[in-house]
Formats: C-alpha cells, structure tokens, sequence
C-alpha cells in the first residue's frame, strides 16, 4: 500500500476514534461482517450519467442526471432533454433559452461528451457497478442501511427518489473505514474475464493508469433474479432498500401480470407471492413459479483523473446515434409541432 493510501485510511480510523461516534462503529462493524460474509465482488459492468461542475475555481462535479444509463447515448439523450424543458418550462429570459436551444442543436446531431452551457461544464460520465458476492449469492441489503420511518408500498405519481439527488463526486472523500478499504481495492481494478472483447479489456486496463483516483458514488439497491449461477438485474437501482422492494412488490401483483399478459391463474400466484413478501416487510427474498428474486447491494465507482471524471471509453458501445427527439422552439418559448415544427 502506498503513502498516499496509508495515510487516508489513518485519517479515517482517527476520525472515528476522535468523534466516538456509535452510530458509524455500528456501520463500520457491519461492513467487516460483510466483507466476511460476501468476500468476493461481483462485475456487472458499466453505467453512465452526467455530472457538472460550475465555472468558480475549485468548484466540486455533482451529479446532475443519476449514473444508471447502459449507454453512452441514453446519458446524452437525458441531458438533451433536461435542457429543452429547462428552456420550455423554466426560464424566461430569451438570452438563457437560446443558449439552452443551443445546446439542444448540438446534441441532436453529435455525440459529444462534454458541454459548456451558461458557464457549467456538464460530462456524460462513466461509471462501473459491483455487488459483493458469497455463497449464496449478491449481498442484500444491510441492517444499517437507510429505511423510511414510514414504509408505504403502494405505487404514487412522482414518490420515486433519485439515486444520485445531491451527490458530489469527491475522490478525497472518505465515507468510513471499510469504505475507504473497498476503495483501495478497487484503485487497480480492470476487466480481465475473456467475456469481455480485446479493445475493452485494454480500454480499461489504460483507465487504470490515466485515472487512477476513484469516487464513489451512493450505494444502490436492485432487484435481482437468479439463473443457474447467474444473476440477472431487473430494473434500475434505487436509493433505498425499501424502494427497491416496493418496486418488486409492485412488479409482482401487477406489473409484470399486464406486461407478459399472463393467464389469471398466473396472476394469482405471483399476486400472492407478492402479498406474502409485503407483509414480511423487510424480506430480502421471495420465490414463486420456481423463479428466485433477490434485493442486493450495489456498489458504484467513477475514475479520476488529472481533468476529473473518466469519460466514455473508445470501447464503450452506442446501439444507436443522436437524433431530435423534441419539436423546434424558438427563443420565445414557441414550440411548434407538425409541419411547423421543420427548420
């Protein structure tokens, strides 16, 4: 371990000597518990978001759009759309709009990366996911990790949290003992299985030299099913425990019922499967029609370098381009639609 390392993690041990704090020796031991439960880790692959950082000196990245994209484009196509409602929803002042609408025009027909709009650099990023894994599997949630006080299971318009809401990409930061652990870790970190092509196992073992610092970002929570000795995600992550089973629950007596139009003999079962795991309330598992469901734990990291956060990678693929995905407005507000809508 070098210098660098050592001292962090001595930063980091002294601080929780210092403060006494019993809540993160709490955490911390159930973070070794664990390490030693679920020893191995897990490579799911890549995601991507975008992240800001404003024009002052020493200004910090944030997260702008959650880092859960599989694509490169479907970052660009979310940034894309953030600043057409930002110019058609929420300013008026023409100057802004049209430096907005600008934006807009570029995106639609290049797949850039990086982004100067009214003075904030915006980077689609790149980010690697990992769950721990052991014996019987990806690692579930932890007893310390956050739950509502009040758990409510039913599906409501516009309740879903964000992921990455307020996260500050900061490889100086330290999240705890264990977590600065996991870090070092995964500082040497690279592709190496030959499931993975030529150009992107030598892609990543480069990211290694030209960013070589790491931040993590918010641990997540998904819903997993197992396939033989594979474990297949479903969905997105969520931000809480709770959030993720609920969307399992809702998954379960309704959702996918209606999307694979099952039989109502179907519909029952997982119906009832799905009851049985919300009256559980905090179950991590649930079977049915001998399919296995799994809330777990997931990591995520994003690579620095000199210049920041590591960006899409040469290997990185697109399954499609840019393209215009909103009608023409002008630097009034107008949005014209139908043949109006034509430059």
């Amino acid at each position: 371990m070098d210098e660098h390392w050592k001292r962090r993690l001595d930063e980091v041990r002294a601080g929780l000597v210092r403060e006494g704090d019993p809540v993160a020796w709490v955490t911390e031991t159930d973070a070794a518990e664990a390490v030693v439960r679920y020893p191995r880790l897990a490579v799911r692959g890549s995601l991507f978001g975008v992240v800001a950082r404003d024009a002052e000196e020493g200004s910090p990245w944030r997260v702008v759009l959650p880092v859960q994209s599989g694509m490169p484009q479907e970052a660009r196509d979310s940034l894309h759309s953030k600043f057409f409602f930002w110019a058609k929803d929420d300013t008026d002042d023409r100057k802004v709009r049209r430096e907005l609408l600008a934006a807009v025009h570029v995106l639609e027909r290049k797949p850039v990366d990086e982004l100067v709009v009214l003075g904030t650099t915006y980077r689609i990023v790149r980010g690697d996911e990992v769950a721990r894994m052991g014996d019987d599997g990806l690692e579930p949630p932890r007893p310390t990790d956050p739950e509502p006080v009040f758990r409510v299971w039913e599906r409501q318009t516009g309740d879903r949290g964000c992921l990455d809401t307020g996260a500050v990409l900061d490889p100086e930061k330290a999240r705890g003992l264990m977590a600065e652990a996991l870090r070092i870790g995964l500082r040497e970190f690279h592709y190496v299985g030959k499931r993975y092509p030529a150009a992107v196992r030598a892609d990543s073992r480069k990211a290694v030299t030209t960013h070589p610092d790491i931040a993590m970002l918010p641990v997540g929570f998904g819903v997993v099913e197992r396939s033989g000795d594979v474990w297949q995600p479903q969905g997105s992550l969520s931000p809480t425990p709770h959030e993720a089973r609920r969307g399992l629950y809702t998954c379960l007596t309704d959702l996918w019922g209606r999307l694979y139009e099952w039989d109502d003999a179907q519909r029952e079962r997982y119906r009832r499967a799905g009851e049985l795991f919300r009256a559980s309330q905090r179950a991590d598992e649930v079977r049915v029609d001998g399919r296995e469901f799994r809330i777990c734990r997931v990591e995520r990291m994003v690579r620095f370098g000199p210049d920041g956060p590591e960006g899409p990678r040469p290997s990185d693929i697109d399954e499609y381009g840019p393209t215009k995905m909103h009608p023409r407005m002008d630097e009034d507000g107008t949005v014209y639609h139908g043949e109006d809508a034509e430059e």
